[in-house]
């Protein structure tokens, strides 16, 4: 009865006690404080919610919490829409499963998107303040806009919040599921949701995610597995698996299409572009790409001082033939150096499988130093009619040949196991590298022969 009297008094004198300036509304405010929670959420519900509001902000931060969770979904609902945003997850967090969905109902759809978000808001923020994500790793690129459901969650619920939040939020098709801590548990496909009883839980009908990524990853290496997988999707997760978003098919596609064009660039010895030819600079691009071809030049210079040094030893009937070596050795090399990279692109490489490929390649080089250089005697014995000379120039291709698939095959590896983009090892350097050892080839295999009398000069 004493409490009963209590609160009556507090209720015929609420603004005094919100104000708390006498004596008198300080003791009824301990009093009431000091009361229940239950016994305080009924008698809030029975006051209007101005006051409501004005008392309720006022409580000490542990009693607020309490309260909230014996309040009327109606009244916790009315609660949210004034707290403080920490506060807001919070409570969030400080509700069982059932009592959370139960509130959704009550809320907006608007409302629903903003909470469901907040229900993940603390345990993303304390990884996104840790990890600061290069814009070309997962946690860069992926989509962190994206509903993810709880694991208690009944099929039931979990169709209508699809259904409300459908116009609003990406949903896709994998639908990827987190216990009440945001760390990531699984996925469930939409059409689950069509094939189970209502009431079924979704920690029932959960299924393994065939991948997750760090969000540290490079993009490259994710978009690889994605392919091989064949997925549309793949979640993001922190150190400690906390669900922190999805990189879908689009963001794929757009990741393929970029690092296809810096292999494309970087196989021109370009550095890659950020913004399109036509939004980049024009000195930027001017001194780009005349700048590495000035590099090229001065390093195809030595092939000038090996001429230089070897051009009184060379048969004069010969050295026109110099430009069809070095041009088949760069073709081959290119050749083979573009295959090895878009086997690593696409991931079809990898280390179980290297050394099959690197003896299959060795094998096709042989091949093909063969077959050219056997063209190559019938090219020059037709311009000469001499069989050494011939001879000697479709050994020279041959060597060249095989030279150039060894290094077109060898190089990219190289790079990659040291760090460096394979891209940069075909294109201009690779053609200029092999332009100077075919030339060197050529004139030390016919210096040669001129020295022990097998060709005259």
């Amino acid at each position: 009865m004493e409490q009963k009297n209590i609160l009556l008094e507090i209720k015929e004198n609420l603004e005094e006690v919100v104000q708390r300036r006498s004596s008198r509304a300080k003791s009824l405010w301990k009093e009431l404080i000091q009361q229940h929670p239950v016994d305080i959420a009924d008698f809030l519900g029975s006051i209007d919610k101005e006051h409501l509001k004005k008392i309720f902000v006022k409580f000490p931060k542990d009693l607020k919490f309490e309260v909230f969770q014996e309040l009327s979904d109606t009244l916790k609902a009315f609660c949210l829409s004034f707290m403080a945003e920490n506060e807001q997850v919070d409570v969030l967090h400080s509700l069982s499963v059932d009592d959370l969905t139960d509130l959704f109902d009550y809320f907006s759809d608007e409302e629903l998107k903003k909470y469901l978000n907040l229900l993940h808001k603390r345990s993303r923020e304390k990884v996104l303040s840790l990890l600061k994500f290069h814009p070309d790793s997962a946690g860069g690129i992926m989509d962190i806009e994206v509903l993810s459901l709880i694991e208690s969650f009944t099929v039931e619920k979990s169709i209508k919040i699809l259904q409300r939040l459908r116009p609003d939020q990406e949903i896709y098709r994998h639908i990827y599921v987190t216990d009440k801590s945001n760390k990531l548990v699984g996925h469930i496909n939409l059409e689950d949701l069509v094939v189970h009883r209502p009431k079924e839980r979704l920690s029932d009908i959960i299924r393994k995610n065939e991948l997750v990524v760090q969000a540290d990853e490079d993009q490259e290496s994710i978009a690889q597995r994605m392919v091989h997988y064949n997925l549309t999707t793949v979640p993001v997760v922190g150190t400690e698996n906390e669900f922190l978003g999805v990189i879908p098919a689009e963001t794929l596609m757009d990741v393929l299409v970029e690092e296809a064009s810096e292999d494309v660039q970087k196989m021109a010895a370009l550095a890659p572009m950020r913004r399109t030819y036509l939004e980049t600079p024009f000195h930027k691009i001017l001194l780009g790409r005349s700048g590495i071809l000035m590099v090229l030049l001065f390093a195809q210079s030595l092939s000038v001082y090996i001429l230089e040094e070897y051009m009184y030893l060379l048969p004069l009937i010969l050295v026109p033939f110099i430009t069809m070596l070095i041009s088949t050795g760069g073709n081959a090399s290119h050749q083979t150096s573009a295959l090895i990279l878009q086997g690593i692109a696409s991931g079809e490489l990898h280390p179980s499988n290297l050394s099959r490929f690197l003896r299959r390649e060795f094998l096709i080089g042989f091949s093909m130093a063969l077959i050219l250089g056997g063209t190559a005697f019938f090219r020059v014995y037709l311009r000469t009619g001499s069989l050494l000379s011939s001879f000697a120039i479709g050994l020279i291709l041959g060597l060249i040949v095989l030279m150039a698939v060894t290094l077109g095959s060898g190089a990219p590896l190289i790079l990659k196991r040291i760090g460096i983009d394979p891209a940069f090892s075909a294109g201009p350097f690779l053609a200029t590298f092999m332009d100077i050892l075919g030339v060197l080839i050529f004139c030390i295999i016919l210096s040669t022969l001129v020295s022990r009398g097998l060709l005259s000069i």
